[in-house]
């Protein structure tokens, strides 16, 4: 019994692992691939109901099965944040009206956008910042690094049109 219960662990860990990271590749449009990731997760998840419901007497697999489930969305979640598809687009605002912020940054490849807007202090050095999400940790550090007071918030952009950086993006 412990190895079907260890196989039915096993099996719940890849496929719900593979209903995590389909569901993330489908809401950031690469459903070609979410697709192919759905045709092996189907045949797991039939292989892997019907062993749990041939031992739904057992309270023990029923368990494991939901323990399984659990450990899986986070195993899909860690792995989709390792491969951190798509772009971020970070909003930065600095005290640094003056400042060589925006060259560094475009030095270091970055795509910057900035204007000049006003707080409650005084001028700020607002800037707009278009990155690959596997890029962001650096960049954060990157602009801390420059402005350790620094505002910063982080969207996931959806669309893009126009600029420089479509023609890359589409490649």
């Amino acid at each position: 019994m412990a190895q079907t219960l260890l196989f039915i662990f096993a099996i719940q860990i890849v496929y719900v692992s593979a209903y995590t990271l389909r569901m993330i590749l489908t809401l950031k449009g690469q459903k070609y691939i979410a697709a192919l990731i759905s045709m092996v997760e189907i045949v797991i998840y039939v292989l892997g109901l019907n062993l749990v419901l041939s031992y739904l007497d057992q309270i023990s697999a029923l368990i494991v099965y939901a323990v399984g489930y659990g450990l899986g969305i986070l195993i899909g979640a860690w792995i989709e944040e390792k491969i951190a598809l798509g772009y971020v687009t970070v909003k930065v605002i600095c005290d640094q009206a003056r400042g060589t912020i925006v060259t560094t940054l475009r030095e270091k490849g970055y795509g910057v956008t900035s204007w000049l807007g006003n707080g409650r202090d005084g001028d700020r050095l607002v800037m707009e910042i278009l990155a690959k999400r596997k890029n962001q940790k650096k960049l954060f550090q990157t602009i801390l690094e420059l402005d350790s007071k620094a505002f910063i918030i982080t969207v996931e952009p959806k669309q893009f049109h126009g600029g420089f950086w479509t023609r890359s993006i589409k490649r």
